[in-house]
């Protein structure tokens, strides 16, 4: 298993409910879990303890796909969530874990990320500037307030 692991924190003008909402529904994580460049579908999501999830990320450059899947391994509503996933690509072996930990603050949600285990040929810093494009994409989703017309 790889030690290799990215950090990530951010200050959310939004309510943890709806970040929390961004981590567990299927079509809000196709639009902004996927860096920028590539797009994203989702096979499954059943997000409940031992629920299962399958994706894939297609690079609109190059057309080439990536898929991965995975398991809700820990929920407790609008504060935490861990999930394992595994690339179907044998190439990039072992399970990583994400632990996302959503705290209420005066401003709206502390967001915090942990990703570890993440496989050894894949380069620590190009990992978490994927994750850069996607939490940027994550605030552009929650934040704004649209009511119904």
């Amino acid at each position: 298993m790889s030690n290799n692991q990215v950090s990530l924190h951010r200050a959310i003008k939004a309510s943890p409910e709806k970040v929390f909402r961004a981590f567990t529904d299927a079509t809000a994580m196709a639009s902004w879990l996927p860096r920028y460049g590539f797009l994203c579908t989702v096979q499954e999501m059943d997000v409940q303890v031992g629920g299962t999830f399958k994706m894939s990320f297609h690079n609109f450059t190059t057309g080439s796909s990536q898929s991965f899947g995975g398991e809700c391994v820990e929920i407790k509503p609008n504060e935490f969530l861990k999930y394992t996933d595994k690339f179907d690509n044998p190439d990039l072996p072992g399970t990583m874990t994400t632990s996302v930990w959503v705290q209420k603050t005066l401003i709206g949600t502390d967001l915090r990320v942990l990703q570890e285990g993440i496989p050894s040929m894949i380069p620590t810093e190009m990992c978490y500037l994927g994750w850069q494009d996607s939490l940027e994409k994550l605030i552009k989703l929650v934040e704004p307030t649209i009511p119904d017309a």
